[in-house]
């Protein structure tokens, strides 16, 4: 007989070999929940952190604002010993450019082109003093003196002639219809008038029923002045009728003109004249022609210094012109 120990151990072995398949199932059951756990519970968890990291972002975001604004606080406060508002900040374009300021204060209404038209020329001398003077000559001077006096007012300003030469009608029209919105100035010296006067015209269409005046009768009559005929929308205009649509303008332009020469220059009229003028007949826009008087005078200079008061009535017609609004060529 064998003793009681022996026969423990053997049947622990014989049962031995029917528990390793359950102990074996068991580490597959603990393997597959920690696998479980680290497939689904794991990304969640590191879900959960983001999240969290990203909740926290704004809150500590919020203090660098506040720090930029303290510093641009205490950089527009005076420093101790300075009196006055604080200075806002300024922007790089308005430091880099100190005139943006004042060009921004200005009327966003941009500055016409002015065609100055010295009259005759060449072979045409125009009027004659008995001193030698000659149209032609005093007239292109006083346009230099123009062009130079506006040009430093920043005005932009063209001249039909520099020299002692004398474009046709057309070519000189050419010049001014180049531009869109110019006006036109055509400059005369007279042979009759008070001396230092001067008077503004603008053109004088006559209408399609209106018979012409003749030879015998003075084109500035007012008996004769009549209305412009209107024109169907789809007529054909003429090389020599491109005024004819801005002859209100120029009516306009004139008017204000000659007020302008009336405080300016005593004696000179009030209201401008309408006469036939072929100076302008062509010119598509604003038009006007200044006659000063008279080539009589003295000496050219005597004329000349005519030309500041000149300069600053032309630049207060075209403000005062161009606040109503300069018609655009069609």
């Amino acid at each position: 007989m064998r003793p009681w120990r022996d026969t423990h151990s053997e049947a622990a072995q014989a049962l031995e070999p029917a528990s390793q398949p359950f102990r074996a199932s068991s580490r597959q059951g603990i393997s597959a929940i920690l696998l479980l756990v680290r497939k689904f519970f794991l990304p969640l968890i590191v879900l959960f952190g983001a999240i969290a990291c990203f909740l926290s972002l704004p809150s500590a975001a919020q203090g660098f604002p506040s720090r930029q604004v303290t510093a641009q606080v205490s950089q527009q406060l005076p420093e101790p010993g300075q009196s006055g508002k604080p200075q806002q900040p300024q922007t790089p374009s308005a430091a880099a450019h100190p005139s943006a300021t004042a060009q921004s204060a200005q009327p966003a209404l941009s500055l016409p082109m002015i065609v100055l038209d010295p009259a005759h020329g060449g072979t045409d001398t125009g009027a004659r003093g008995e001193n030698g003077l000659a149209e032609k000559d005093v007239v292109l001077q006083i346009a230099r003196t123009l062009q130079a006096q506006l040009l430093t007012h920043g005005y932009h300003v063209v001249m039909t002639r520099t020299d002692d030469s004398n474009p046709s009608y057309d070519d000189r029209a050419d010049i001014a219809n180049a531009y869109r919105n110019a006006i036109f100035i055509t400059i005369h010296v007279g042979s009759t008038g008070k001396m230092g006067t001067v008077r503004a015209y603008y053109d004088q269409f006559w209408s399609l029923t209106q018979a012409m005046p003749s030879s015998s009768q003075s084109p500035a009559s007012p008996a004769k002045s009549g209305a412009i005929a209107d024109l169907p929308a789809n007529t054909l205009i003429s090389w020599q009728q491109a005024q004819r649509p801005y002859v209100d303008a120029s009516h306009r332009l004139a008017d204000i003109l000659q007020l302008e020469f009336a405080q300016s220059f005593p004696s000179s009229p009030v209201t401008s004249t309408a006469v036939p003028l072929r100076d302008l007949r062509s010119v598509a826009g604003p038009a006007v022609a200044i006659e000063i008087s008279n080539i009589s005078a003295t000496s050219a200079d005597a004329l000349l210094e005519l030309s500041g008061s000149l300069s600053v009535a032309i630049e207060r017609t075209v403000q005062n012109f161009r606040q109503a609004g300069v018609p655009e060529a069609p």
